[in-house]
């Protein structure tokens, strides 16, 4: 199979946010700080704690899902020249190719450990931090979509 893709920057950071949400550790401090900051405005409703405690702890909860909402994606992605190009991608019986005016690359199946199916792409995760995002768009309609999830279904993750 075969498709040319490209990113658009919205959807690439939405992708990226599914990432950091998707990972038991983001999602334990996320837990832990709302519960901080739950108990923190009770307390403080209460009068058991003064209003720099609250405000800290609801300073705290902003400054974590700035990082994690807009900060960390717009990052990466500024950072990486992959997301400003286009390629010509070919899924294979024994790789993933993909290349451009600029070179290609290719890698086994085996070297990807996990997908991910999110609203626009295919999460390709070689470990748990490094993964190649291929956009669903550029496969055209539903049925061809299928077609890739099934075939990535089939090679990863054996």
């Amino acid at each position: 199979m075969q498709a040319i893709v490209s990113y658009q920057k919205s959807l690439v950071i939405q992708a990226l946010r599914y990432h950091f949400i998707s990972k038991r550790e983001i999602k334990l401090m996320i837990i832990i700080v709302n519960v901080f900051t739950s108990v923190a405005a009770i307390l403080f409703y209460l009068k058991k704690v003064t209003p720099v405690a609250f405000l800290i702890s609801f300073f705290l909860w902003v400054v974590l899902m700035l990082a994690f909402w807009r900060w960390l994606p717009s990052a990466i992605y500024r950072r990486s020249p992959t997301f400003k190009e286009s390629f010509q991608v070919s899924l294979e019986e024994n790789h993933l190719f993909i290349e451009n005016e600029k070179g290609g690359k290719s890698w086994a199946w085996r070297e990807f450990s996990e997908m991910i199916e999110t609203p626009h792409f295919f999460h390709l995760y070689f470990n748990p931090r490094s993964f190649f995002l291929l956009p669903k768009d550029g496969f055209g309609d539903s049925d061809r979509i299928h077609e890739v999830r099934v075939f990535l279904k089939n090679k990863i993750g054996k």
